[in-house]
């Protein structure tokens, strides 16, 4: 037996599971400035990594916020790593503030120049890519509708790591404990990984890529 629901017609359950099933999902921790320079700074749950070749990421919003709204305005912005000791600032960050006004200040996080874009970074986040967007768009439904959710690509023109975060060559997920969003006000904390070599990987190792 399986639970069925078509989401037009709702889900029938104390609370949405589509989070939850499609999870865990990488934190973006959006920098930007507005059009006058003013900083802003905002965590957005539907946040990948969605190409490498060249490296691209997007996001979204369910509405025109200001991160989206600045995005698109000045064609920049950075994603900063989420971690676990940067917990409380991320989920401080998240609060509505009017335009204008910066979560960098609310929230008492440290902002650190980025060498290419404009935007701040998170001065502590072990890892944060400075991007210029590529492609926005708002969203359509199967019926061509609009749905008031806004997406921004951005292609990663920068990349900042702490040397402590890394480990022979390799960013370490473990040591900058990087966390993710599970659905409803649950996330994870990645600390344990396990390695399994791909069929066509051949005899030299594993490639990565």
């Amino acid at each position: 037996m399986t639970y069925f629901y078509e989401p037009k017609l709702g889900h029938g359950l104390p609370h949405d599971p589509l989070k939850a099933i499609v999870a865990p999902r990488p934190i973006g921790w959006i920098s930007t400035l507005d059009a006058q320079g003013r900083s802003n700074l905002a965590p957005y749950s539907f946040f990948n990594a969605v190409h490498s070749r060249p490296a691209l990421l997007a996001f979204t919003s369910e509405g025109f916020k200001h991160s989206i709204a600045n995005a698109v305005a000045t064609g920049e912005f950075v994603f900063n790593l989420s971690t676990r000791t940067l917990f409380d600032a991320m989920n401080a960050s998240s609060g509505t503030l009017p335009e204008g006004v910066s979560e960098f200040e609310a929230a008492g996080i440290a902002a650190a120049p980025c060498r290419i874009v404009k935007a701040p970074r998170v001065a502590d986040s072990p890892a944060s890519m400075e991007c210029k967007v590529v492609h926005h768009m708002e969203m359509p439904d199967i019926d061509g509708k609009p749905t008031d959710g806004f997406m921004v690509i951005g292609q990663v023109v920068g990349v900042h790591i702490a040397e402590w975060a890394l480990k022979d060559g390799r960013f370490d997920m473990v040591a900058a404990r990087t966390i993710a969003r599970c659905g409803y006000r649950d996330y994870v904390e990645v600390a344990e990984l396990f390695t399994v070599e791909r069929p066509d990987d051949g005899p030299r190792g594993v490639k990565f890529g």
